[in-house]
């Protein structure tokens, strides 16, 4: 069974519950994983706060915390084809197309590992005579992270590589559909040394998961990508520390084709936007994935 990554140990969900994890391709149960609840939310909340206030990961030397984000890409390099499989398991995708997708993966890490002690800080004027003011960019905290279902991997390495590189702590909810990728590199992170607490990873539904890391005062920002009424109830909830946001939500469908465009282009490029995640669910050669 597939288990939650909580305070640098993989646990049960506390209520015991777990859910299949399908395969669209055939339908066919692909694993188990533990589903977890508000309770199993809390926890992890509570390990990344206390990682955040008593431990050093945001007082590592950046270049020490860019290490190990390079050394989280090395892995992921080093597990590219177990990932990709992984990953069109869960989606329904290609496996050239998760390959892909591997390699894109691992050179987000790298390039927030090379980030990660490139900002010194801002020096602005400043209205006093003979002083000077500089703008100093810190750690913002714990961070939730909510992941949608369609780009598993890709979606969380861009909220998990700039919140490691930065100093946070964090709490991830991938999606409950396609959680296994997630769960694999995880297990590198900890390979790769991110101490314990810092990454937590909780599995279970939006109205439990999402809405617990959304709601809760330990947590200072909330990242999601998904749909806009999801969004605006993650809005509501984060009003309750004033969390910081990052949404985005459901940006990608209209397409507006102006008088002068080449139409044929148009179509082509809206077309490949509707399907080209899509796979060939409904293909008889399973070869392909």
């Amino acid at each position: 069974m597939k288990k939650m990554f909580i305070n640098g140990e993989w646990v049960e969900a506390s209520s015991g519950e777990t859910r299949d994890i399908i395969n669209p391709y055939n339908q066919e149960v692909i694993a188990t994983a533990a589903e977890g609840n508000e309770q199993d939310t809390k926890f992890a909340i509570a390990a990344a706060r206390e990682a955040f206030e008593h431990d050093d990961w945001a007082t590592t030397p950046a270049a020490e915390r860019g290490k190990i984000v390079h050394k989280i890409a090395d892995l992921i390099e080093r597990d590219r084809e177990e990932l990709a499989e992984l990953e069109s398991l869960d989606t329904g995708k290609t496996v050239e197309e998760s390959l892909g997708d591997m390699d894109d993966i691992a050179g987000v890490f790298r390039y927030f590992a090379e980030m990660a002690d490139k900002d010194g800080g801002e020096i602005i004027e400043s209205p006093i005579p003979n002083s000077t003011s500089k703008v100093v960019h810190e750690p913002v905290g714990v961070c939730g992270q909510i992941t949608p279902w369609n780009y598993p991997l890709l979606q969380a390495s861009w909220k998990l590589a700039p919140a490691l590189a930065a100093g946070n702590t964090l709490v991830m909810k991938p999606s409950e559909i396609t959680p296994l990728t997630s769960i694999k590199v995880f297990e590198l992170m900890a390979e790769a040394g991110v101490p314990a607490g810092v990454v937590n990873l909780v599995l279970g539904p939006g109205d439990s998961v999402g809405a617990e890391l959304s709601a809760n005062d330990n947590v200072d920002l909330i990242s999601f990508t998904g749909g806009i009424h999801t969004g605006k109830k993650i809005m509501q909830a984060a009003s309750s520390n004033v969390k910081n946001l990052a949404l985005e939500l459901g940006g990608k469908n209209p397409n507006i084709v102006f008088a002068d465009a080449d139409f044929e282009t148009a179509v082509d490029q809206a077309m490949n936007a509707v399907f080209f995640h899509a796979a060939n669910l409904f293909s008889g050669n399973s070869s392909d994935y």
